[in-house]
């Protein structure tokens, strides 16, 4: 059976970009609360009495500001842009913060490293570098009450850049490190949800993929379908021809099946001889149609063993959504059941999930 989350359940499957979100806003969230701490440890054990009362009013604001994205559910789900607002928000407290706490030269202006940070992590390169530019603009302001004469000198300019250059070599870094994690978890993702011998995603992958479209069909009402194959010919071809005959074998069913199927489609390996496609926005007739054509395509093969050509077929099942079942797991099951009955009505042919004839019970005699 499919796996489902209890998104899922609720007929809003969580893609692998929404869970990797709702990870990265937990992160964010942590963010927030470092900074404040930051700030108010600063006025506990640092801050002179004239940088308390505005200091703590942007940090109650601040607070309201971050609370209301965290944890007050007015949006319907997490995404960069919001993620984007926040650091956006968390720049503006921190030039208020320095502002009352000595500008350019106050204690927290490292501050800024934890908006890049959080940048870095979750928003890309671009994205990162034009915060970095936003708080070069920060800094200029902050040294705004400076003379025009001062502002332009060589001396202030090479000040800035000095400062500036840490938050720089912070960004560059850590864009570089979070796209390299990115990349490997990107490869560990498709090494773990991809069959090694025919190329085609595994159930894990099928599940995964399978889910969200699943899911919009359900919720629209749109028709989908779930095709099963099976190999009719692969224990003799093993056993008369080799492991390796019979592994030629699968990994041309597996291109014959891709080559009738849509972009669209999800074709993966069920398991051993047995492959499966989910066919999103078909109905029962244009599977039952897609899959005759994959089973005559398959039937006119001739594999090559040493002098020896091996004809080869496939028994194929199909269920549909609406009328067969209303889950992914139902329909799987539907169509194991109708492939099944092709091959119990003799192979090499195409079954409808109600075109099954029930199994003879057993005698009790």
């Amino acid at each position: 059976m499919l796996e489902t989350t209890t998104s899922e359940q609720h007929g809003a499957p969580a893609s692998v970009e929404e869970q990797e979100l709702r990870g990265i806003t937990r992160i964010v969230g942590e963010i927030h609360w470092l900074l404040l701490t930051l700030v108010l440890l600063y006025l506990v054990f640092g801050g002179v009495e004239e940088e308390r009362d505005p200091t703590i009013l942007g940090a109650f604001l601040y607070a309201v500001f971050f609370i209301s994205f965290r944890y007050v559910k007015f949006h319907n789900a997490e995404s960069r842009a919001k993620i984007a607002i926040e650091t956006w928000g968390m720049i503006a407290f921190i030039t208020w913060v320095l502002w009352f706490t000595g500008k350019l030269e106050s204690p927290l202006l490292g501050a800024y490293l934890l908006a890049v940070i959080t940048a870095s992590l979750t928003l890309g390169k671009l994205t990162t570098f034009f915060e970095v530019g936003l708080i070069a603009a920060c800094f200029v302001f902050l040294g705004g009450s400076e003379s025009t004469e001062k502002l332009t000198s060589l001396v202030f300019i090479r000040a800035v850049v000095v400062q500036l250059a840490p938050v720089l070599i912070v960004a560059y870094v850590t864009t570089m490190f979070s796209g390299g994690i990115r990349y490997g978890f990107s490869q560990v993702k498709a090494i773990s949800e991809t069959d090694p011998l025919t190329g085609m995603l595994n159930m894990r992958g099928f599940a995964s993929a399978t889910g969200r479209l699943f899911g919009i069909a359900k919720r629209h009402t749109r028709p989908a379908s779930v095709v099963m194959f099976d190999s009719d010919n692969l224990k003799p071809v093993n056993d008369i021809h080799g492991h390796e005959a019979g592994n030629t074998l699968l990994k041309t069913l597996a291109t014959t099946i891709r080559k009738e199927l849509r972009e669209t489609d999800v074709p993966a390996r069920y398991g051993g001889d047995e492959f499966i496609a989910f066919l999103p926005d078909t109905p029962a007739i244009g599977a039952l149609d897609v899959a005759e054509r994959i089973r005559a395509s398959v039937a006119a093969l001739r594999l090559a063993s040493g002098s020896k050509l091996i004809e080869t077929s496939v028994s194929i099942g199909v269920a549909s959504f609406p009328e067969d079942g209303q889950s992914i797991d139902a329909l799987v099951v539907l169509a194991d059941r109708a492939m099944y009955n092709a091959k119990r009505q003799g192979r090499n042919r195409v079954c409808h999930q109600s075109d099954e004839v029930p199994l003879a019970l057993p005698s009790t005699g």
